[in-house]
């Protein structure tokens, strides 16, 4: 079983940073994907950022490229999404989620909310 825990949402003024952080109960290395969703009111949950075990290359939703940067702290099981140049579009609640043995697994979500 694993659990996922997000924390640093807020509220912020557009143009400016969050960090988000997902710490996970198992080992990070051992999850085929972990990724940052997002959904914001009246619409379905969307990617934001994904890496995936094979390859481990990291993808972006085109609304977040060059903007949002998904990182990985191995030693502290912790994955993160440094977000910049925030815009009142991207205000929604943020998940974390992992798929590891087969099995999807979510944190309970950080609301990240943008506005002047």
């Amino acid at each position: 079983q694993v659990q996922l825990e997000e924390s640093g949402g807020g509220l912020v003024q557009p143009g400016g940073s969050l960090r988000l952080s997902c710490a996970a109960s198992g080992s990070i290395r051992s999850f085929n994907a972990v990724a940052w969703y997002r959904q914001a009111p009246g619409k379905q949950r969307e990617l934001v950022a994904a890496i995936l075990a094979t390859g481990g290359r990291t993808r972006y939703a085109d609304s977040v490229k060059g903007r949002f940067t998904f990182s990985r702290d191995n030693a502290k099981n912790t994955v993160y999404l440094q977000m910049n140049s925030l815009k009142p579009e991207d205000t929604a609640v943020y998940y974390c989620y992992a798929e590891a043995q087969y099995k999807d697994y979510w944190g309970q979500g950080t609301q990240v909310t943008v506005s002047s």
